[in-house]
């Protein structure tokens, strides 16, 4: 029993070293690792509770904002792979994190908008939908389910198929080819 817990204080103590570098090194390329060494071990459930406390998630949100956009990527893909615990889904809509997940589809950046749309996907739930499935976000999937990078396409039509309904997508459709906003679709 003894060698459990101190292989958890040791797994708290490298996190917690993990997050204590990254607020105090000035180079850039050390906070890029570290926060890509951060989001990966957030894939482990068993480092949720370590994370938690440490409060990797404001980190990962604050990180959406950012104007580096490998941060940006490593902030949303760590957000992504804490957002099925339904402690750190609480933790992001009550800090309002999920207007900066929808920011993050337009990123340049494929892994970011991949993630993006997976994080919302894992984040919808009856209390979020109409805010994940607004006219905006459904003209922006529209426009990825045509994109020629099949990730992107299939991950996009997923979205449409799976957390929109029939008359949310044709609404979208009818707003891309109404109105001056947005990108138009492209010619088949």
């Amino acid at each position: 029993m003894s060698g459990g817990r101190c292989a958890s204080e040791d797994r708290f103590r490298y996190l917690q070293s993990l997050v204590t570098e990254f607020q105090d090194t000035d180079s850039t390329d050390a906070k890029e690792q570290v926060l890509a060494n951060l989001a990966n071990f957030s894939y482990d459930p068993k480092n949720i509770p370590y994370l938690r406390q440490l409060q990797v998630l404001d980190l990962f949100l604050d990180m959406l904002t950012e104007e580096n956009e490998t941060l940006v990527e490593f902030g949303i893909g760590g957000l992504c792979n804490l957002c099925l615990d339904k402690v750190s889904k609480s933790h992001i809509f009550a800090s309002r994190g999920l207007s900066l997940v929808i920011n993050c589809l337009s990123s340049h950046r494929e892994e970011t908008v991949l993630s993006a749309i997976t994080t919302l996907m894992y984040l919808s739930t009856a209390a979020s939908y109409a805010e994940i499935t607004t006219a905006p976000v459904v003209e922006c999937m529209l426009r990825f389910s045509l994109s020629t990078n099949r990730r992107l396409s299939n991950l996009a039509n997923v979205f449409l198929e799976d957390y929109c309904t029939e008359k949310q997508v044709e609404e979208a459709r009818s707003l891309n080819r109404h109105t001056a906003l947005g990108i138009p679709l492209p010619k088949d």
